[in-house]
């Protein structure tokens, strides 16, 4: 039997996180049976999707509606995965927008209005917040977005994706713990697994230079390059990377910088905090409204190099309430260089096991990252440093025992936990000389140069 097939990309959820857009017509469309208990968000079935609440991986499914055979596509609403909407809009017939309450939406023609309920037809004058639009050609998308559209009768441009703004280096991992927990750890392995990426990852890039270890990639955001070592990590690759750098061009003689146009929604009582953080990272406030129930959102023009690492911090300056969102604007002129407020860190002079009389004695001079039991190495990084410069300790040195008994009685060793150290963190935390070491079980930081006289000699040279 002839069936009507049609190829629809879905570019806009319900509600981020929780139900989606798909979830809906999944469940108008009868798919599951009335009994059938399904999980919100069916379609992000990847175990980092789940985790994070986002989708990262377009995936589609097909349903059946009036005799017409439906393939949807479910696509990322993160901008860091843009590449992932702009590879599937090369490849169907037409776009499925949400239209959200109080969004402007895209200038666009509309071919026809799908009601949200039961999916039914609605004049196109009578198209409001909350409807499905079907869309069967697009006039304006955003900045370097066009649409292949297969019955607009004026054909579009070819698709166009983003070029990549923020790149990070991956190196084969060198430590002297390499190689214990992962089970791909060499070059060729790397280099296989990251051409394998570059083939449906449209956004990344990937450089291999000769002779050498390291492999220079290009990505979108801090959250694209991230997802990708955490997804190499569960599969078992074993490797070090530098810290994100934004990548620069050079532009009527001119040497500029990506900027991004950033939107963050926070709590009346977090806007100081945030507005302060933001002004240090040289971000320009563009707009201001708040929406009368304690919250307001702000809008910023800011560097990428100002929002690496912010992430963190502005979770931590929200108490965990900030929303924040964040889209590449335009290359523009390189601003001045940003304040650095991070303080120094404790680096291990000896390989060992970490011994708790040690680390209780260096709680005096900063925060761990390890506890008793775990694995250092020379020139492994075990703690912040109360102070700004960076200190060499000895975190394996045992308490010297005699055979003459003390009067009163020994010191209780009372430990503060430990700082988790999620990959994130790892990343962000990380200065130019050092790298974080990602592995199926651990994540470690460490100077690219292990042994103190090589830092120093590198000092020198850099001096």
């Amino acid at each position: 039997m002839n069936q009507t097939r049609r190829n629809i990309a879905i570019i806009a959820h319900v509600d981020h996180g929780k139900t989606t857009l798909v979830d809906k017509l999944l469940q108008q469309s009868g798919t599951f049976a009335a009994h059938e208990q399904v999980q919100e968000r069916v379609m992000d079935s990847n175990d980092l999707e789940r985790e994070r609440g986002i989708t990262i991986l377009a995936k589609n499914c097909a349903i059946r509606y009036r005799g017409t055979h439906i393939n949807i596509v479910d696509t990322p609403g993160h901008a860091d995965f843009g590449g992932e909407v702009e590879r599937v809009l090369s490849m169907v017939d037409g776009v499925l927008l949400l239209v959200h309450p109080g969004v402007e939406p895209l200038k666009v023609k509309i071919n026809q209005v799908l009601k949200f309920e039961g999916l039914e037809r609605k004049p196109v004058d009578e198209a409001e917040a909350g409807d499905i639009v079907l869309i069967n050609g697009i006039d304006e998308v955003g900045i370097g977005d066009t649409v292949c559209d297969l019955e607009h009768p004026d054909p579009l441009p070819a698709l166009k994706v983003d070029e990549p703004t923020l790149t990070m280096n991956f190196l084969v991992n060198a430590s002297p713990l390499a190689g214990r927990e992962g089970k791909y750890v060499t070059s060729r392995q790397i280099r296989e697994r990251l051409e394998r990426e570059t083939k449906s990852n449209v956004a990344l890039r990937v450089e291999y230079p000769a002779d050498t270890d390291t492999f220079i990639v290009h990505g979108r955001g801090e959250l694209h390059l991230t997802i990708l070592l955490e997804t190499m990590r569960r599969e078992g690759y074993e490797i070090a990377v530098s810290r994100p750098r934004v990548i620069y061009k050079e532009i009527d003689g001119k040497r500029c910088e990506p900027y991004e146009l950033l939107t963050v929604d926070v709590e009346d009582s977090n806007q100081g905090a945030v507005m302060e953080e933001l002004g240090r990272r040289r971000g320009e406030l563009q707009d201001m409204q708040p929406d009368g129930k304690g919250r307001v959102r702000l809008d910023y023009r800011i560097t990428a190099r100002g929002l690496i690492g912010f992430q963190g911090e502005f979770m931590t300056l929200t108490r965990g309430t900030g929303i924040m969102s964040h889209v590449f604007d335009e290359y523009g002129p390189v601003k001045a260089e940003l304040e650095e407020h991070r303080n120094g860190v404790l680096v291990s002079q000896d390989d060992g096991v970490a011994v708790a009389y040690a680390l209780w004695k260096l709680q005096e001079r900063g925060r761990m990252f390890v506890s008793p039991g775990d694995p250092v190495y020379e020139g492994m990084i075990i703690g912040i440093h109360s102070r700004d410069n960076d200190l060499v300790v000895n975190p394996i040195k045992t308490k010297q025992l005699t055979n003459i008994r003390a009067a009163g009685k020994d010191e209780a060793i009372l430990l503060t936990p430990p700082i988790q150290l999620t990959l994130e963190y790892a990343v962000e935390f990380i200065a130019d000389d050092e790298l974080a070491e990602i592995t199926p079980k651990s994540i470690r930081l460490r100077k690219r140069f292990l042994k103190e006289n090589e830092r120093k000699r590198a000092e020198r040279a850099a001096a």
